[in-house]
């Protein structure tokens, strides 16, 4: 662990009652852990730090003094991950590891932060408000205009639940940020964009909070949802963002020559024009796909098996079991098309059932992996969209 004496260091001296927070990301081994958190808490008037690690769709938390924190952290770097991230009430260090396993530490101080009257310590309660990467009290044109804010940059009560849905996309986008950023415009699609709060989300947060330079695409079938959007970005100074009514399955790219796409997002396109924009993206060989499913009917109408008949013959229940499956054809294809996949939960339960997001990053080898899902297909007398598309 000898290259990662300079992070050791960093960390005895911002691990406190000042920290607010420590992000480890840009895992090596998705399967294995996808991003650990770190955060102070007191405990009966002791100082300890929370851990929270995200492991597929699974959440775990823990409770450790100082000394065993920075040795889980120094190994989770070590082993896991390859971005540090430690934010405190003083300043910021965000640890790197490269592909030969050495480590550089970059640290910028806020000298001002105390004259501004910012707390000494952070806030050390278990249930804290959670910090959002669009901040609640900080207004932010698009969501004032789309009814999510008000001028004062609090969150219309009725809005809430959307506020934090964008924020929660973000954060999907944010984790895989170090596997687009490469140094050049990254050109992003966004297939059945709608209203588009999440479409000028991802240009805000990337283009003006990262300062990444970026292009974006929304398409749509609706004219006046695109008329709409336009003119919010013009009205913004949004150069790099422009809407386009057309059809997913006749799109044909950016409208700047041959078809680029370095990220592809979809999310509740109805039934099999989620499959449509899924073989696009793979097609142009999308580094990165972000895909919400809505309304998957197609399988439902094929669906057989004798033997499922118990679970089958309930049509609610055959409902949920075909967009399961569903969405697990989708993933296994991606994957054998040279995607590292997961299937994450993008929302609650209980504001809807369409909670299910596919994350795919393309591998750097581009080379993907056989996997069962036609011998499941078969077995269910199903084939799907998705299948057709990318057998041409």
């Amino acid at each position: 662990m000898g290259d990662m004496q300079q992070l050791k260091e960093v960390l005895e001296e911002m691990l406190g009652e000042k920290l607010y927070q420590v992000i480890m990301s840009n895992s090596r081994d998705r399967e294995r852990v996808i991003k650990v958190k770190v955060r102070p808490i007191m405990i009966k008037g002791v100082l300890a730090y929370q851990e929270t690690a995200y492991r597929g769709t699974q959440v775990f938390h823990g409770n450790y003094g100082k000394e065993e924190t920075m040795q889980r952290i120094l190994e989770y770097m070590s082993q896991d991950f390859r971005q540090c991230e430690i934010e405190t009430m003083e300043g910021r260090a965000i640890a790197l590891v490269s592909k030969k396993g050495s480590v550089t530490v970059k640290r910028k101080n806020y000298p001002d932060r105390m004259k501004e009257g910012e707390s000494s310590r952070a806030d050390l309660s278990h249930n804290r408000v959670k910090k959002y990467l669009l901040e609640e009290g900080q207004p932010v044109p698009f969501l004032i205009d789309l009814g999510v804010q008000k001028e004062d940059g609090s969150i219309v009560k009725a809005k809430y639940d959307k506020f934090k849905q964008i924020n929660r996309f973000l954060e999907f986008i944010d984790d895989i940020l170090p596997t687009l950023s490469k140094g050049e415009k990254i050109h992003i699609i966004d297939f059945g964009c709608g209203k588009s709060y999440l479409t000028f989300a991802i240009y805000y947060y990337m283009k003006e909070r990262k300062g990444l330079d970026i292009e974006i695409t929304g398409l749509d079938l609706k004219t006046e949802v695109i008329g709409k959007c336009n003119r919010l970005a013009e009205k913004y100074g949004y150069k790099e963002l422009r809407f386009l009514q057309g059809d997913i399955g006749s799109y044909g790219g950016t409208g700047t020559g041959q078809p680029k796409a370095d990220m592809v997002v979809t999310l509740h396109a109805c039934d099999t024009a989620t499959d449509y924009a899924l073989a696009k993206a793979v097609k142009w060989g999308a580094r990165v796909i972000l895909s919400v499913p809505c309304c998957q009917h197609e399988v439902n109408k094929q669906i057989d098996s004798e033997k499922l008949n118990p679970l089958l013959k309930y049509g609610l229940l055959k409902e949920r079991a075909a967009a399961l499956v569903t969405d697990a054809v989708r993933a296994n294809l991606l994957e054998e098309n040279g995607y590292d996949v997961q299937i994450l939960e993008f929302i609650d339960m209980e504001h809807t059932p369409k909670n299910i997001l596919i994350r795919a990053v393309r591998r750097g080898n581009g080379m993907g992996k056989e996997t069962a899902v036609r011998e499941m297909t078969e077995l269910l007398h199903v084939q799907t969209t998705l299948q057709k598309l990318l057998e041409k």
